[in-house]
């Protein structure tokens, strides 16, 4: 069935039709329905299962099925058909708990905390017109370490590791590089996966000192210990280290203070020649892409922190005195697409 028109409203209607689907996906992966689906099921032998109402179940299951997060296979025996369900591939991927790249508590997180968000973003705006009252609370360094442990580290280990090394593929020739920098290294996969990409360097992951925590459990289960070591600090105020041939760092600069003083500080501690690899969000110059950036980040604009319009930390890095600067665009990293920056 294809429509050749649609209401201008429609978009709008979509929005709102949108929250039933995630509320279907939170509710089957809390009632276990993905890991009970890795072999077809009917409805009701699915409902005996997991204590559910089969009659109610049923065009659940479709809805699931339309969103591609299972597959419908018609089965035909004596003259009768039946409607059994499985798992479709994406979802035996990411949302099956035995799956390595499960990722199901993460996604939760974020329907929660997006959600939550959305809840108070008129009283977010009031704020703005009250200059007495304080502003809105910001996750602690100890929070951040928890959600690294438990949430972060379920989307780097599915999606941003791979989207890092696609990253790799792309950047010049690494083969002269000896050590390496994963700036807010978050639960330590991503560094973990350059220096298997890397396989002749040493680096240090960087962070929260609780959050540095979590990552050197996960080196150390990686059996990378002898060749990365673990930094915990501020990036605004602590030393960072020098002599560094490649520094990664994604999603932090969101959170510095002084965007230019980080910049330059990132600078200094690369080795002569050395590579600079930036990958954040910028609020795209086309309504659509805006959307999607901004429905992201709009938590982070409203607790003051920097999202810049898309070019302008291209002039930042050349302000602090950075040579060469290339950009590219990535949509493999969670949520919403990010600029890479390849700079020296």
């Amino acid at each position: 069935m294809q429509f050749q028109h649609t209401h201008p409203l429609q978009p709008c209607w979509d929005l709102a039709l949108a929250s039933v689907q995630a509320d279907a996906l939170a509710t089957a992966l809390s009632a276990g329905l993905f890991d009970v689906l890795t072999e077809q099921s009917s409805a009701e032998e699915i409902a005996v299962r997991l204590d559910l109402d089969p009659n109610k179940l049923e065009p659940v299951l479709k809805l699931l099925w339309g969103m591609d997060l299972l597959e419908l296979i018609q089965v035909y025996a004596d003259a009768a058909s039946t409607q059994r369900y499985r798992v479709s591939c994406s979802a035996k991927r990411y949302f099956v708990k035995h799956s390595p790249d499960y990722c199901g508590d993460a996604w939760t997180f974020r329907l929660r905390s997006l959600r939550e968000f959305g809840a108070q973003l008129s009283d977010h705006l009031q704020r703005r017109a009250n200059k007495e009252e304080p502003p809105p609370p910001v996750p602690t360094d100890q929070c951040w370490a928890t959600l690294a442990r438990t949430k972060i580290v379920q989307e780097q280990r599915a999606v941003t590791v791979e989207a890092a090394l696609k990253v790799i593929d792309r950047l010049p020739d690494l083969k002269g590089i000896r050590r390496f920098l994963d700036l807010g290294c978050g639960p330590g996969m991503v560094a973990i996966a350059l220096a298997h990409a890397l396989p002749e360097c040493h680096g240090t992951a960087f962070d929260l000192p609780p959050t540095a925590a979590v990552a050197r459990q996960n080196i150390e289960v990686a059996q990378l210990g002898a060749r990365l070591s673990v930094q915990g600090g501020d990036l605004t105020r602590d030393d960072i280290g020098h002599g560094y041939d490649f520094i990664w760092c994604a999603s932090v600069l969101h959170f510095v203070p002084d965007l230019a003083q980080t910049l330059r500080k990132i600078r200094a501690a690369l080795a002569p020649g050395g590579l600079f690899v930036s990958i954040h969000a910028e609020i795209p110059l086309t309504a659509p892409q805006a959307a999607t950036v901004l429905a992201y980040y709009l938590p982070l604009l409203m607790r003051g922190h920097h999202v810049g319009r898309q070019g302008e930390l291209v002039e930042a890095l050349f302000a602090a005195g950075f040579d060469s600067v290339g950009t590219f665009e990535s949509d493999l990293f969670p949520l919403a697409p990010v600029q890479v920056q390849v700079c020296r």
